[in-house]
């Protein structure tokens, strides 16, 4: 009888699971947008002041 009440119910790891896929793919995102963030902060100071391209930019000269 106590073997029973010991094991764990089929399924009931499923919730711990998906809990902890959940934390690692928030994670995930807020690293990302990290990462983003800085990307667009580095981009912007390159791009000089006010913003603009530097005329050698070959992605912003037209």
């Amino acid at each position: 009888m106590t073997d029973e009440q010991d094991r764990p119910k089929a399924g009931g790891g499923r919730a711990a699971e998906r809990a902890e896929r959940e934390r690692r793919l928030a994670q995930a995102l807020r690293d990302n947008l990290r990462r983003r963030k800085a990307q667009t902060r580095a981009k912007a100071d390159d791009n000089g002041p006010g913003g603009q391209a530097k005329p050698d930019d070959p992605q912003r000269s037209g």
